[in-house]
């Protein structure tokens, strides 16, 4: 089995909810049969918008580092950061791409309209993989962009609670609204406030995703 390098910490309870669903996804009887994972879980990457460069900079020396303690393949639990994932990459390990897996089981479902929760980073990505896929995507729109990343934020500083989880599902049922036959949770703090239960459509939750593809690609 494949040792796994994860860079995390963008943001930290997103990483550890990755870490979770990477260890539910995995066919195990016994400690033996998870996955050896090596973490560099780093709060303090340079902003992914902002210091583009500098953020690239630093992911490649968070893979480079994980790759000299004996990385074999390397994940990032992070949407937004995908767009400086050139540093990463360049560390010459097989890189699972959250982006392209989560696209693939939105598009897998079955939807031609797919709605996108995410930073503006992250809709970006998602527009771009989503059209070359040939779908259709819905984003928020007026006072539900703000209010998304508000609640995103408010992950961040710890909010997961009732009434964060019931404006992200109202969120998603906006979407839906307007036409959306998917929902992908396409930040990672996203599935911290919304679940399959709460989206009344095919439901990718991107952190998920990565953790079975992070599963498949090791074993």
């Amino acid at each position: 089995m494949k040792v796994l390098g994860v860079l995390g910490g963008m943001g930290p309870a997103a990483t550890t909810d990755f870490l979770m669903k990477l260890q539910a996804a995995t066919p195990a009887s016994r400690d033996a049969d998870h996955v050896r994972v090596l973490m560099d879980l780093n709060p303090r990457v340079p902003d992914r918008m902002a210091e583009p460069e500098a953020a690239t900079a630093e992911l490649g020396r968070m893979a480079e580092r994980l790759k000299a303690m004996g990385a074999e393949v390397l994940a990032m639990p992070c949407n937004t950061a995908h767009a400086t994932a050139d540093g990463i990459r360049a560390a010459g390990l097989p890189f699972v791409d959250m982006i392209a897996e989560t696209t693939r089981v939105a598009i897998g479902s079955g939807a031609r309209t797919v709605g996108v929760l995410a930073t503006p980073g992250g809709e970006a990505l998602y527009r771009a993989a989503l059209e070359e896929a040939g779908a259709a995507v819905v984003l928020p729109e007026g006072e539900g962009r703000p209010t998304l990343l508000a609640l995103i934020q408010g992950v961040k500083a710890g909010d997961v609670g009732p009434e964060a989880r019931a404006a992200m599902a109202a969120l998603a049922a906006e979407l839906v609204g307007r036409g959306a036959e998917a929902v992908i949770a396409g930040c990672t703090e996203v599935p911290l406030l919304l679940s399959a239960e709460d989206v009344t459509v095919a439901f990718a939750d991107s952190a998920e995703v990565l953790a079975r593809a992070c599963v498949e690609a090791c074993r």
